[in-house]
């Protein structure tokens, strides 16, 4: 879905100052854990069972799992806002072979893009920044389908890298089946048409036959008549 990108769209987002700030802190929580793990183990008071929680991710698999943080450009803020930090992954439905990309957070496991990747679509090279891309998809992470723009940040090139070329390969080969799809539906349709011409064709040759026939007792019927009549005095 290839769209015109806004000079707001196209410039990176930052990290604001808080987001830098709460990182650091995190960064320091975990390090001030590590120094304080005692290695004492503590019998948990309550003992929880496991319980079985659906995805919807049962019937397909994953073609692609990649750390990311995402963010969307919101069209009335002229500005790009953060969706999360998560795990993107492209996922290959089972029985239909389609594939769709969805964004999840980490913590929350909250959905914040999900969508199909059709033979349409067009990843950019975020500019200034070869380890973020962004591209335009008809989502449905909210409940209904909306005109997005996404931008997707990796913590190195490399993963980027195999995003986008994975998703490339992946909107080729839905192309490639789309056409065999359409070819097929076009070959069984003449080969109907074909059938039924043939059939109507020997459901109308008895009929013309039988007419030929009718025509030709008619004739003979008439010559015997005219030999019947007497023959006119002079």
């Amino acid at each position: 879905m290839a769209s015109s990108i806004s000079a707001a769209a196209a410039s990176e987002p930052e990290h604001s100052t808080k987001e830098r700030e709460e990182e650091e802190e995190n960064a320091t929580a975990t390090r001030a854990a590590d120094d304080e793990d005692t290695g004492a183990q503590v019998a948990p008071i309550v003992k929880l069972e496991e319980v079985a929680v659906t995805t919807g991710e049962e019937d397909e698999d994953a073609i692609l799992d990649l750390k990311s943080k995402l963010y969307r450009f919101d069209k009335e803020g002229n500005q790009w806002k953060e969706r999360g930090v998560g795990t993107v992954k492209l996922l290959k439905h089972k029985e239909s072979a389609k594939v769709r990309l969805v964004f999840r957070q980490s913590k929350t496991l909250k959905i914040c893009a999900n969508h199909l990747v059709l033979p349409t679509i067009n990843l950019q090279e975020h500019h200034g920044n070869d380890k973020s891309c962004l591209w335009h998809a008809a989502d449905f992470a909210d409940g209904e389908l909306k005109d997005e723009l996404f931008c997707i940040r990796f913590p190195s090139v490399e993963n980027c890298k195999t995003f986008k070329e994975t998703v490339e390969e992946v909107a080729e080969n839905q192309g490639k089946k789309a056409e065999s799809k359409d070819a097929a539906d076009a070959a069984g349709l003449i080969e109907k048409l074909s059938v039924e011409d043939s059939k109507r064709e020997k459901e109308e040759a008895p009929v013309a036959a039988e007419e030929v026939s009718e025509t030709t007792d008619d004739k003979a019927k008439a010559e015997e008549e005219e030999k019947d009549e007497p023959a006119s005095s002079t």
